[in-house]
């Protein structure tokens, strides 16, 4: 499902179901994600505060459940929401709720980078949303493509140092390496200058090439200590984003587990996080969206990624100026999510995340 502008759409009900059958069907699925348990006649008819009996909307959800969009479990006498009910309630009937100024204002500035790493950013942004939504939050970022603008090393002290690479992009990354004893300030510097002489907008892989071939043929004209430096400032990125095929962050996972009941549902939610570091998994998510232009909902097992875990994903693409897409952020929790909260938040949080990354 792709919302634009959040706005829902008028439901296409099943055969035999009208309009009031849709609105007892939105109060059933609202209150069970408030509550997490079966809902009863009674509560509806609370709920809707309208002239109608308990027994006509027994009536009614006996209905929905003939259509498949309830059922009840074991012997309970209330109604839960199948998968089918809950994608015609996400797709039509789904209030969503407005981000105030105030919660736009704390996503802005918990995302700003200001001299942060990427990887920080990222994890904050993930961090924000578990946060937000009481569910994990997600947040994927593909293979780094942008070109190397500037390396530097700064020296720390106990054969330390820091070093601070520039992205074409403008984004700043932090790594601290080990340093040869007694290696003068010169040598960074020198290790720093030859970097810079030959990174020219490439990306850290080619930059890697370009310094091993030159060491094989020792055409490098670096002093022995300076060439060590080089060597250890590139050797930390070895396997990082330029190498991979993305970066995975999920924060909040715990949150998962808040309502876990019995072995099997166990195993299913660890299956559920074998999936998540999949690299394969990324990938697909990163698919799913690849087409999108706001959120997509993904309830159980529509996404063909985490089986029949009972979870819920929602997620969107961020994407930059030229509207290519630099990531995807998104939200991953039980069915009973709450949609209306989660699907502004996560809808806001890419398009800011989009901008930042562009």
């Amino acid at each position: 499902m792709t919302m634009r502008g959040l706005l829902p759409v008028r439901p296409s009900l099943p055969p035999g179901l009208d309009a009031r059958a849709a609105t007892i069907l939105r109060e059933v699925v609202e209150e069970y994600v408030a509550s997490g348990e079966p809902v009863g006649s009674r509560t509806v008819a609370r709920r809707l505060g309208l002239p109608l009996s308990p027994a006509t909307i027994r009536n009614v959800m006996a209905s929905l459940t003939e259509a498949g969009l309830l059922f009840a479990p074991h012997i309970s006498a209330g109604r839960l929401p199948t998968e089918a009910g809950l994608r015609l309630f996400v797709d039509g009937l789904l209030q969503f709720g407005a981000l105030s100024d105030e919660e736009q204002k704390v996503i802005g500035q918990s995302l700003e980078a200001r001299g942060r790493s990427l990887q920080d950013t990222l994890s904050e942004a993930s961090a924000l949303l578990a946060g937000m939504s009481g569910a994990a939050g997600l947040v994927i970022a593909p293979k780094g493509e942008g070109g190397v603008k500037h390396i530097e090393f700064v020296a720390l002290g106990s054969n330390r140092a820091l070093v601070v690479l520039v992205g074409a992009d403008g984004h700043v990354e932090n790594r601290v390496i080990e340093t040869p004893p007694g290696m003068p300030p010169s040598a960074l510097v020198e290790a720093a200058n030859y970097l810079n002489a030959r990174a020219m907008g490439a990306s850290l892989g080619d930059l890697r090439r370009r310094v091993a071939t030159d060491m094989e043929q020792d055409s490098t004209a670096l002093d022995s200590l300076a060439a060590e430096v080089v060597e250890s400032g590139l050797a930390i990125w070895n396997g990082g984003r330029a190498e991979s095929g993305g970066t995975l962050i999920v924060r909040g996972q715990s949150r998962l587990l808040a309502d876990v009941d019995g072995q099997e549902r166990l195993l299913a939610i660890q299956s559920l996080f074998d999936r998540l570091e999949a690299q394969e998994t990324m990938l697909r998510l990163l698919e799913l969206v690849e087409n999108s232009e706001g959120v997509r909902i993904f309830i159980g097992a529509e996404s063909g990624l985490f089986g029949t875990t009972g979870m819920s994903v929602v997620m969107a693409p961020a994407r930059n100026e030229a509207n290519r897409i630099v990531g995807a952020i998104g939200v991953i929790g039980p069915t009973r999510i709450n949609y209306g909260r989660v699907v502004p938040v996560v809808d806001y949080t890419a398009r800011l995340l989009g901008d930042m990354l562009g």
